[in-house]
This record gives C-alpha cells, structure tokens and sequence, in this order.
C-alpha cells in the first residue's frame, strides 16, 4: 500500500491534507493519519484492492452511478442540477410540488456534462419522478429568514429591523420553587420580562437531552441528543399542577423540600444533588399521571415522535439500567443485541420495561410542553423573534442520537480543533459529527430531523461552530488531536436545507463563526442569509477598535460570549486572574505581559468610546466595576447589525464568565446562577437604565 493511493481516496472523501495553522504556518497531515481517519468514515485503505474499492464507493455516490441519489438541492429561480445520470438521457420527467401541483418535460439527450431541471418558483419538499427512479427535491428560497422577516410578520410593529435581545444561560436563572437548575417555567416570567423592557428575543443555552442517569455530564455543548431536550430544565409544577406537585414532593419524605430549598440557595448550581432531587419528584409525578388514566395528549405526543422518541427513550432506560448495575454505560461497549436500536433484543428490552421507557418518553414531553410555553410567552408579551435556541456542534459520541443514528454518525472520530496560540496540543472534545458520505447516501435525513428539532419552539436558531457547515477538525478515537485532519462537508446542500428549514419555521438562524475563519467564508454566510456574530473585544485591527459604523450589518452584535470575559470581568483583568492560577497564559506570556496588554486595550476602547460619544473623560482604573458597561451596551446598539445581543452577565454588570474554555473542573463551568430571581433582576434600576440604552441606541423611535 503507497502513500499515494491513500492521499488520493483521502483527496476524494474530502479530507484536507494540506492546511494552514492559525499563526499562518503550514501544516501536512501525515499519510499515517489519513489512512485512520480514512478506516472510521468506512472507507478502507490498507491495501491497494480496498483503496480502489472505497474509491469506486465515493464514485458512485458523487455520480449517482446512473441513480438519482436520495435528494438533491436546489434554489428557487435557478436550474437544478441533478449530477452525471446518463439512464434518464433524453427521457421524461414529472414533478409532483409539495402544493398538489405537476410539471413535467424532456430531459436532454447528453448527460455527460450533467442533468439539469429548469428553474422551480416554489419553496419545498417536492417529488421527482424520471423512469424508474425518483428523488425528493428540496427547493430553498435564497435566503434564510431574517430579522426584517420577522418583524413584517407581526402587525404594528416598526419595520426597522436593528432589534436587540438578551443572552442567557438557561440552567442559571433563578425563580421560587426552581429546586436549584434554571427552567422553563423561570424562562417564560423572563421572557415576559424582557419582553415589556423592549428586547424582541432571548438567546439561551443549549437544552439537548442530556443522560438522566449520569448526572455529571451537564456541559450543553455536550449532549447525549440534539433531537430531544435536557429533562432537568422541567417546571415540576407546570407538570400537572400545584396540588399535585405539593403531595408529589410530601411523597419523598419531610427533609425533601428543605433540601430543595437549599439548593436554590446556592450560588453555582449543584448538579449531581438538584438533578437527582428532581428526576425522583419527576418520577413520581408520572405516576401520578399514569394512575389519573388520561392519557390521550401523551398518546398523541408518542406517536408524533415516533421512532426517533422510542429510540431515545429506549436509550435512557437501558443506559440507566446499565449504570445502576455498575456496567459501562457508553453503548459502544454493549452486548451486541443492545447495541441494535431495532434489534430483538433491545425491543425485548423495552417490553420488559415499559414503564421506564414511557417515563423517559414522558419526560421529553414535558419538556417540549416547557419550552413551547416559555416562546408563546415570548411571543404574546410581543417579541417579533422569541426565543433563540442554540444547536451544539455534536452530540457525545456515547449518547443517544449516536446509538440511535449509528449510519449516520461517525463512530471513531471526535470533532476538536487543531493546535493554535491558545491550546498547543490542539483540542479532542469527544464528540460525534455527521459523515458526509452518509449524509449524501441518506438523503440528509439525519441532519434534517435534527434542524427540524432546533426550530421546533423557537424563533431562531444559533448554530454553534457554523465553521462546520464547511469543514470539521476531526481526531480518531485514542489518538492526539495533531493527528487529526479538516473533513470538509458539502456546505451548498446544508446551507439550501438551512435556509428552506428556516423559512417553514419562521425562524432567523445566527452562525457562530468566530475563530479563524477561511477566506470568503463569511461572505457565504451573509449571502445565504445566515447572521455571524461580531464581538465587541475582537472588532479591531493592530491598531485600533473598529467605530460601530465599520461593523458589518450582515452579522449581530454583541458585547461577549460566553466563552469570553465578561465586559466587568475584562475591564478588571478577572480572566487574567483565573489564566494566571490555572497556568493557561500563552506559552511565552508572563502575568505582567497580559497586564500591560489589558491596559492598552483598555485605554484604546475608551478612546473609540469617547470618539462616538458613548462616554468621556478620563479612562476608568481597572477597579472600576461598571463604568464601561453603559458605554459598551450604546457602542453595540450603534452598529447596523440588524440584532444587538447582550448577554445578561452584562446587563447586570458581573465579573465572571460562564465557561473558560480548556477547564473542566478548575473552573466552575456550566454552573453560575444568577444572583437575583427573574421576576426582578430586570427591574433593578442600574439594569433596566442599561436596557433603555439599547432602546434608545436602537431606534430613536423607541421598539413598537
């Protein structure tokens, strides 16, 4: 077996052999590598006879072999292009319109610079039907829909879109009765509440299912499922009301509230203890409500789900089962007949112990109750946009939507990032992404259900690492993440099946696309209409922060994220502190040089600041807790993105971030709560002045 021959199926299945590193060097990726990233997308190559044969594999799938693959993509107004099907030269078609409506005609008689249709001038899911064969066609509109969408939408409200929103991190919202994690029901007062201040959305968290029973694992960004939603963020007393909420928690015994009250007390969230306290309150409401015996709204939300909800039901209760007899929980290292979501076993499984699979099904129920409830409560208080979920990059590779969608996701490779200035060795986050190849072959399938799951209650989508829509970093299982290499991904299909998503549901869609981002890329992004985000402390060149006239109206604005200082907390030097204890400081990079830095930025910040009359005077000490926030909030509101977001941290003026990126447990990630309960933190006077900044930054109009 030669190098060559693996470079070039490598070439073929769309890994990257030669990229360049953040600092501008660089970089090969060794054949070695290739060949075992190769072998986990199930393309084998260690002889020249399985080369050629995964060679031949990639061929037809790019051809179509003579055969129209699963669907194809296509943009309203333009030809769509069908790919090298020489069979159907020269033959008829029809095309049967998502709407009831036909077209029909003569393909031409030479195929071999490719099939083409002529321009279809509507939206949708349509049917393809040419000789024996048939495909489904999915038709986008140009563009995703956007802010400007939104607002047209909604009767009396202005139609300038530059509209403003908060960020928040679900699980840190507080509210009477919470048991000590965030939840719907506190979303939906908050959402009322941001709502009457005048913000038109309300971004929050990541809430993928998480593994019930293996409550340590609590980053969303690492998710057992991004089909189904995190159990823990259920309002118990929303379940089936407050009488039977109370005798439920008097049913766990008299220390059970007290300990819930405690909970809530506390200033970081503790998982293990509030989850465990809420899925056996959650349990016994279910029997509660199988004993009441009406059970026709849940019979309907079990079939509406179907086989995707009985397999990650199916998922939980095995996992579970697993884990409490102190087996391995990862699937991977099941009996092979639990490893088959359709096999026998499994299925003999779930009729042992139907009760626990309904119960996890019930859950996922609640949950989408939850958070239909917190965006209709966004809604009527008048947000034109509502809540904008957030769509993780993966799920964990040991999870349900893996196990459940094994042909469709890779299994063996984890998506992470190369080495650059701030992670030497690069990063392996253990979670699972799609395989291109499969994506293709399936029709997208996989990666439609799961879009379809991110719109569902919501009116807007982020997508983190929207830098995936082109290409993905990827590490074998076991090896460094400098083993790794770029899998590029077929972007044109994803983005077409993003914007058409997106218009069916109403939805505007943000891609996080901050990093090092490739060339054009975000020219692609704005074109597709699909919203970047700018960062207040990253819009500047060597020598200078950009004025808000020089940012770009086709992305947010934003003052931080959460894996970026607060405002406060820059302004303070707090994220110094915490590189500096945690030895994360750049490698050749001295506490004083970070200081010093920090100063400068500092006093160029306040020079912009001063430059369009957000503030003046003097440059405020590093002391000073909130002296820049107003300053900061006006500077984004003057931006022509056509959405300001400012994550409540600043809203509220504190100096820690929720996540510090390359901790786990040395900082306490994923877990802050906020220090005051929703019904009120708007209101406090410094917060509700911050917010009127946006307002008045926004509009000189005001927001209705």
């Amino acid at each position: 077996m030669n190098d060559a021959d693996i470079i070039a199926l490598a070439k073929a299945a769309g890994l990257v052999q030669d990229w360049v590193a953040a600092n501008g060097e660089p970089k090969t990726v060794a054949p070695e590598d290739m060949r075992a990233i190769l072998e986990a997308l199930d393309l084998p190559c260690g002889t020249a006879e399985q080369c050629a044969a995964s060679r031949e594999k990639l061929r037809q799938l790019e051809d179509g072999s003579n055969h129209l693959p699963p669907l194809v993509t296509g943009v309203v107004g333009q030809p769509v292009k069908l790919g090298h099907v020489a069979a159907l030269a020269g033959g008829s078609y029809r095309i049967e319109l998502e709407d009831g409506a036909q077209q029909s005609g003569h393909f031409g008689g030479d195929a071999s610079g490719g099939l083409e249709l002529p321009a279809i001038d509507r939206p949708g899911y349509h049917r393809l039907l040419a000789g024996d064969q048939e495909t489904t066609l999915a038709i986008a509109p140009p563009r995703c829909f956007g802010v400007a969408d939104a607002l047209a939408a909604v009767p009396g409200l202005r139609r300038d879109p530059r509209l403003w929103g908060l960020g928040v991190q679900l699980y840190s919202l507080r509210r009477d009765g919470d048991g000590g994690i965030g939840d719907f029901g506190a979303l939906a007062m908050l959402a009322r509440k941001a709502a009457r201040h005048g913000a038109a959305a309300l971004a929050i968290s990541p809430v993928h299912a998480m593994f019930s029973a293996d409550v340590h694992r609590f980053s969303p960004y690492g998710p057992s499922s991004r089909l189904f939603l995190n159990a823990l963020h259920i309002d118990p007393a929303a379940v089936m009301g407050a009488e039977a909420h109370a005798a439920a928690l008097a049913s766990l015994g008299p220390d059970t509230a007290q300990r819930l009250a405690q909970l809530e007390q506390e200033g970081l969230v503790d998982w293990p203890g509030a989850a465990a306290l809420k899925l056996s309150l959650l349990r016994r409401l279910y029997e509660r409500y199988l004993q009441a015996g009406n059970t026709g709204e849940f019979d309907a939300f079990l079939r509406e789900g179907g086989d995707a909800l009985r397999d990650h039901a199916r998922f939980e209760a095995i996992h579970a089962a697993r884990v409490a007899n102190g087996e391995n929980g990862d699937w991977r290292s099941w009996p092979d007949g639990l490893r088959d979501p359709r096999g026998a076993d499994v299925e003999a499984f779930a009729q042992q112990h139907a009760q626990e699979v309904g119960f996890h099904a019930f859950l996922q129920w609640q949950a989408a109750k939850g958070l239909s409830s917190a965006q209709k409560a966004a809604r009527e208080a008048g947000m034109p946009i509502g809540l904008i979920t957030d769509l993780a990059v993966g799920a964990d590779s040991a999870g349900s939507q893996a196990w459940s969608r094994q042909t469709e996701i890779i299994n063996g490779l984890s998506v992470g990032a190369p080495p650059d200035v701030m992670n030497s060795k690069g990063q392996s986050w253990g979670i699972g992404a799609f395989s291109p190849v499969a994506m293709k072959a399936k029709g997208f399938a996989a990666y439609l259900e799961m879009l379809r799951a991110t719109f569902a209650y919501a009116g807007g989508a982020r997508i983190d690492h929207v830098l995936g829509l082109g290409r993905l970093w990827l590490v074998p299982h076991g090896a460094s993440p400098e083993q790794g290499a770029y899998l590029t991904y077929p972007m044109q299909d994803l983005l077409r099946l993003i914007a058409l998503e997106s218009w069916r549901h109403k939805a505007i869609v943000i891609g996080e696309d901050l990093g090092t981002v490739p060339e054009g890329f975000d020219r692609l992004l704005a074109d597709a209409g699909l919203l970047g985000i700018r960062v207040l402390l990253f819009q500047r060149n060597q020598d200078r922060f950009f004025r808000p006239d020089e940012w770009p109206s086709s992305a947010i604005a934003t003052t931080t994220t959460h894996d970026l200082p607060t405002i406060a907390g820059w302004w303070q030097g707090r994220d110094i502190d915490w590189r500096r204890d945690l030895g994360l400081l750049p490698v050749g990079e001295t506490e004083g040089d970070a200081r010093h830095g920090r100063e400068r930025e500092r006093r160029e910040l306040w020079e912009v600041f001063n430059e369009i009359g957000c503030a003046g005077g003097s440059v405020p000490d590093a002391a000073a807790r909130t002296a820049p926030m107003e300053a900061a909030i006006d500077f984004i509101g003057q931006t022509p993105a056509p959405l300001a977001m400012l994550p409540i941290e600043d809203a509220l003026g504190l100096p820690e971030q929720p996540n510090l990126p390359g901790t786990i447990d040395e900082h306490p990630n994923w877990r802050r709560r906020m220090p005051h309960t929703v019904d009120a933190i708007l209101d406090e006077p410094d917060v509700a002045a911050r917010l009127a900044i946006l307002n008045r930054s926004r509009s000189p109009r005001g927001v209705h």
